[in-house]
């Protein structure tokens, strides 16, 4: 150990990092860097034998390398890391020891001792995503027979705006404009009260909304919608009878509308509902059918474009780059990226 090192537990070290990073970085990095590195102190406690972070080798960091891509930390699941995890996990440990070199905390240079996976152009984008042709009927469905229910303002907002699912979480009822001419929905970076934006005050806007959707909001709002206010005394859009809804509320609201069962349609998988496990309330996500709320955001993305509606235009409404819409969200096949130029070229 070097005499120039200052003795530092791991739970010290990343809580001064999670500290400095408030300076500079988006809440949503720190959220990642924050559950990233709970794993890292997990193991630095459990399987590292690591109380001063002046101890931490290279061999180390490869063992916690295994340790991690074999699923520990995973939530009691014995399951490999997907490489591009693997790959965040890895990347968020560096950085966090770059700052540790810089506070004295490790050797000069270990940073680079953390091997990263090598990943393919496939493994760098997920392969998850819905037709949008299959999204239309779930929304009529939802029209006709849950009209107004939380469950249909939440996709209406999805596939409408094209939000994520933490902007979705984050509206309050004064971010609504329904009563004009211009109807629309703004979407505003509140992080001291626990509704970041992905993109902080960059990802703010205001998305305009047809009168049809406005009207489906402003039925909800008078009708099933509960009156509560949530943690810090404001009044969120999609509410339930604890507050504000949850992230894993959202999320089973489209696991649980992409099934075909759940709207009368055959199973495509050979199940039946009475004896299938994914027709069961908790393992609702095992359907291979079920989808979750990106893949919509996705197919939404991918509708934009085969309608003709400019790259950016989509970028804007939905607060991605160009580059991340093209490489992430866009998933055409080769014959509607090829109908697409043909329309251009034609006109």
């Amino acid at each position: 150990m070097s005499e120039d090192l200052q003795p530092l537990t791991p739970s010290e070290a990343r809580d001064l990092h999670l500290e400095a990073m408030k300076e500079n970085a988006a809440e949503w990095t720190r959220v990642s860097h924050r559950s990233h590195l709970r794993a890292f102190v997990e193991w630095c406690r459990t399987e590292g034998g690591i109380d001063n972070m002046n101890d931490l080798t290279g061999r180390d960091l490869y063992q916690f390398r295994v340790w991690r891509r074999e699923g520990g930390y995973s939530k009691g699941k014995t399951d490999t890391l997907a490489p591009k995890t693997l790959d965040s996990a890895l990347t968020t440990v560096r950085s966090f020891l770059r700052f540790c070199e810089q506070i004295e905390a490790v050797p000069e240079g270990l940073r680079e001792k953390v091997i990263l996976p090598t990943l393919s152009a496939s493994s760098e984008v997920s392969d998850s995503t819905i037709a949008p042709e299959r999204v239309p009927p779930v929304i009529d469905y939802l029209d006709r027979y849950e009209y107004a229910s939380r469950d249909h303002v939440v996709w209406a907002l999805v596939w409408h705006t094209g939000a994520r699912l933490g902007a979705v979480r984050a509206l309050d009822l004064e971010d609504c404009e329904l009563d004009n001419k211009k109807p629309g929905i703004n979407y505003i970076h509140r992080p001291d009260s626990d509704t970041p934006l992905k993109n902080d005050e960059r990802g703010e806007r205001f998305n305009r909304i047809s009168d049809r959707v406005a009207t489906v909001l402003q039925d909800y709002i008078d009708g099933p919608r509960i009156s509560a206010r949530d943690d810090y005394g404001r009044f969120p859009l999609v509410s339930t009878k604890n507050g504000r809804i949850s992230p894993t509320a959202i999320r089973d609201t489209f696991y649980r509308w992409t099934r075909p069962c759940f709207t009368g349609d055959e199973c495509p998988h050979g199940e039946e509902p009475e004896t299938c496990e994914a027709a069961r309330f908790d393992q609702m996500s095992k359907c291979p059918s079920a989808r979750s709320p990106h893949d919509v955001r996705k197919a939404r993305v991918t509708k934009y474009r085969n309608d003709g509606v400019p790259r950016g235009v989509v970028s804007d409404r939905l607060d991605t780059s160009e580059a991340v819409l093209d490489k992430h969200y866009d998933r055409a096949s080769k014959r509607e990226k090829a109908d697409r130029r043909w329309r251009m070229i034609r006109e």
